[in-house]
């Protein structure tokens, strides 16, 4: 009886301390479970977060052809987070039609599948702009860097390929355009169309370094600046009164072999004109006489061109005194005025008056000099005094006709008084023989 109480007195102990155990253990399972939990999610964040290679405003992907697709309105900007092996069409979002790629220091490599199925690094399809901004580096390998049928922009970036480095398509629905204001661009040919193109569209060269060759006969292609390696077919491509310069030495004595597209200048095909009086005149404006001397500055659209507003004011002044010797049928001597042209930038505040704004396309480049000048000479022909008509010796008494002496007229006369003899003698018989009919009845 005592052992059976004994027993019962024992069990609620041994009970509390098996709850006790059972509590600890799960609650120690649980954490471990959950420190688990926590480190499977920081290495799997870490593993998402390693394999980002763009970004679209903040949020990251895996590759740069999937940041283009998610793009918006909002956030048009797809920055480059490592260096990538991938070929990127630039389709984005709907709506949204321009997209600027940030090369962020890094290399967009072509996923080159090789031969003729190959991928530019970029393409950039018809109605679609991009602009590619620097630091970093585009390279094509054994495809080009950029493919474009529609609108391109590098303000900055390294372009590599071991063939065709940027190929531009024009055809009948639609045209391609570039414009480079900086970046180096290295490849055998720089230049040249797309397959299906019928010419290149319109691409313009405003700045940056070219190594490699230009194909001769990209007649839409347009150089106003920059610097060159091969000059071997630049000139057509020129703008109107660009030049090559040299390159000038570096530190070391030794130049880089580049020819550089001229700096600002200003150009007259016509240095001096002639005016006549006797063809007409009239009062010239600044853009007249732009015209009329065709001056024009080299390509550089941040400048333009402003005329001494004196000097254009003395020229009318001129022109009217000639005009009023015409009307007033007097002389006028031989004039000549010479006109200065300068180029200023624009927002500068002028030290010239001038009413002309004349630039040479959209052009953005600044000159590393300003107040470069041209000059032309306009000259006025002279006008003679007109000669008065001469008078007759007596208006109010004519001269008498003198007759006519030559030997003919003679001749003429004595027929004429023959015949009158020979009229009156036959009127005479008519008389005589008519009376003596009337007296015989």
């Amino acid at each position: 009886m005592r052992s059976h109480e004994k027993r019962v007195n024992v069990c609620p102990r041994t009970q509390g301390k098996y709850l006790v155990s059972v509590v600890l253990t799960t609650v120690f399972a649980i954490a471990s479970l959950f420190g688990t939990l926590l480190f499977f999610t920081d290495t799997v964040a870490d593993a998402a977060e390693s394999q980002a290679v763009a970004q679209v405003g903040n949020v990251t992907y895996a590759s740069v052809q999937e940041a283009i697709g998610r793009t918006t309105l909002k956030n048009t900007t797809v920055t480059l987070l490592a260096d990538v092996t991938e070929s990127v069409t630039i389709t984005p979002s709907k709506g949204v039609r321009n997209v600027t790629f940030d090369l962020n220091g890094h290399v967009l490599q072509s996923a080159e599948s090789g031969g003729a199925a190959g991928f530019a690094a970029i393409t950039v399809p018809a109605n679609m702009q991009l602009t590619i901004v620097g630091p970093g580096t585009v390279a094509g390998g054994t495809q080009p860097a950029v493919d474009c049928r529609g609108a391109l922009r590098v303000e900055g970036g390294m372009f590599t390929s071991d063939a065709t480095l940027m190929r531009f398509a024009e055809t009948d629905e639609t045209s391609a355009q570039g414009s480079f204001s900086g970046g180096t661009f290295t490849a055998p040919t720089l230049f040249n169309l797309l397959d299906d193109a019928k010419n290149l569209g319109y691409v313009t060269v405003r700045g940056g370094e070219y190594r490699g060759m230009i194909p001769a006969g990209l007649n839409t292609l347009a150089l106003l600046s920059g610097s060159f390696s091969d000059t071997s077919n630049l000139a057509p491509y020129l703008a109107d009164s660009l030049g090559l310069i040299p390159d000038g030495t570096s530190g070391d004595g030794t130049g880089d072999g580049m020819f550089h597209v001229g700096d600002l200048a200003i150009s007259s095909k016509q240095t001096s004109v002639e005016l006549d009086p006797a063809s007409g005149l009239q009062r010239l404006s600044a853009d007249d006489l732009l015209e009329l001397t065709e001056t024009q500055l080299n390509g550089i659209a941040d400048y333009r061109l402003v005329v001494d507003s004196g000097q254009l004011q003395a020229l009318n002044d001129q022109i009217d005194r000639a005009m009023q010797a015409m009307e007033k049928r007097k002389a006028f001597e031989t004039v000549s005025q010479n006109i200065t042209i300068i180029a200023v930038r624009n927002g500068a505040d002028d030290v010239i008056d001038a009413n002309s704004s004349r630039g040479a396309g959209p052009q953005l480049r600044t000159s590393d000099h300003d107040g470069i000048s041209a000059q032309v000479t306009v000259t006025i022909k002279a006008v003679a005094e007109p000669e008065e008509p001469s008078k007759p010796s007596n208006p109010e008494k004519p001269e008498k006709p003198e007759m006519p002496r030559s030997g003919s007229a003679v001749q003429a006369l004595a027929i004429i008084s023959l015949l009158l003899v020979i009229a009156s003698a036959i009127c005479a018989y008519a008389t005589v023989h008519l009376q003596s009919s009337r007296l015989h009845n």
